[in-house]
């Protein structure tokens, strides 16, 4: 058996030793963990932008045609043909159908040589009146003469008459064989072809469609209170029910981004629907380029005043409750507080606040997430026009 010597046995308790005392040592020098309360939340704060705001009305509408005319046949014939291409744009009085002509040229033709005829009755009648009439004046004939003189020519005269009506008729039947347009427009496809036989009778053939698209109108609805405001909105700017088409009437498509159209307000109806509480209006656009289509679905608005120094906050500032809407605010010390707001029409990315706030108010508009009613914040202040630029970013 080896045995290790003393000496280094004893080198050995004694590191030992030394190690437990130094381990000690340590423990008796580290101090206990205390909780350290995280620093507050950093947040942007805006006092609100005041601008004056124009007021609308918002609603959808439809448009529709000014004028719509079904091009009906309102003589008998055949159609001989068709003079313009399907869906044309066509000015008014250009000619679109030919019906059979002929027959109808012939039936003028016939009644004004049956006025020339009658014509020339009336001219040998009044010239055997006029003799007759002055021989009765120096009483060399009897007065039956004279009587049968004035019957004759009065009977020509009629005859006249009615042979300018014949010629008249015959016409105003050969002048439908050509038909036109009513008003510049667009017309539809063809509804019969060239060859068919048309007619007035029963019921009348319908050869195609011409649709006014210049001017046009927009047709919407507007409830009670929203008359009443357009009424008040009249009334301040000194104007009557009957000088209506001073109201601008601003219309758009639902592809596009805001109110690209412009008109007038045209007409309002003189009562309100009972059944549904609404007064039915129209507004009257130019629509040069044709971009609005009869029967397209439309967002209408109508200007009704401004409202002067509205206050207004980035729409994203805005949050919901069961109370309402709402906006983080600064209290005293810097402690978030939840004021309850109403809200006013939205302009571009900011939100008119119509009542709750107070032009000195700082309104937190970034960090929201971090902000709790009755806790401290570190505000950072910003513009309301850089925050609702930072807001509305994706």
């Amino acid at each position: 058996m080896i045995r290790t010597p003393f000496v280094t046995r004893r080198a050995k308790l004694l590191g030992c030793v030394a190690s437990a005392g130094l381990l000690l040592a340590l423990a008796g020098c580290k101090k206990a963990n205390r909780y350290v309360p995280p620093p507050p939340p950093q947040v942007s704060v805006a006092v609100p932008a005041q601008q004056d705001v124009t007021l609308y009305l918002e609603t959808t509408g439809s448009i529709e045609p000014v004028n719509a005319v079904d091009l009906v046949a309102r003589v008998s014939g055949f159609l001989t043909s068709q003079n313009y291409a399907d869906g044309a744009v066509v000015a008014k009085n250009v000619s679109l159908f030919t019906i059979e002509q002929p027959p109808y040229a012939a039936k003028l033709q016939l009644a004004k040589a049956q006025q020339a005829e009658a014509q020339a009755g009336l001219t040998e009648a009044e010239q055997e009146y006029e003799r007759q009439a002055a021989l009765w004046a120096v009483k060399v004939n009897s007065e039956q003469n004279y009587d049968n003189a004035k019957a004759r020519r009065d009977a020509a005269l009629a005859e006249l008459d009615q042979a300018k009506a014949n010629t008249e008729t015959a016409s105003i039947n050969y002048s439908y064989t050509n038909v036109t347009a009513p008003f510049d427009g667009l017309v539809s496809a063809h509804l019969v072809s060239v060859g068919q036989v048309v007619s007035p009778n029963g019921v009348p053939t319908t050869l195609a469609t011409v649709v006014q698209l210049q001017p046009i109108y927009v047709n919407f609805s507007v409830s009670e209170p929203d008359v009443q405001r357009i009424r008040a909105s009249l009334r301040a700017r000194g104007l009557t029910l009957a000088e209506i088409g001073a109201v601008p009437v601003e219309v758009g498509l639902q592809t596009e981004s805001g109110y690209p159209h412009a008109g007038t307000l045209d007409y309002t109806a003189p009562t309100v629907d009972p059944s549904s509480g609404t007064l039915s209006a129209r507004g009257k656009l130019p629509n040069n380029d044709h971009t609005l289509l009869p029967g397209m679905f439309v967002r209408v608005r109508v200007p009704l005043g401004v409202q002067k120094s509205a206050l207004l906050v980035p729409a994203m500032a805005i949050g919901t409750d069961q109370g309402g809407s709402f906006v983080l605010v600064l209290g005293a010390g810097n402690v978030v507080e939840q004021r309850q707001v109403t809200e006013g029409p939205a302009e571009g990315s900011s939100q008119v606040i119509d009542s709750g706030l107070q032009p000195e108010d700082h309104v937190i508009v970034d960090g929201l997430q971090l902000a709790i009613p009755g806790e401290k914040v570190v505000p950072q202040t910003v513009t309301t026009a850089a925050a609702a630029h930072q807001t509305a970013a994706p």
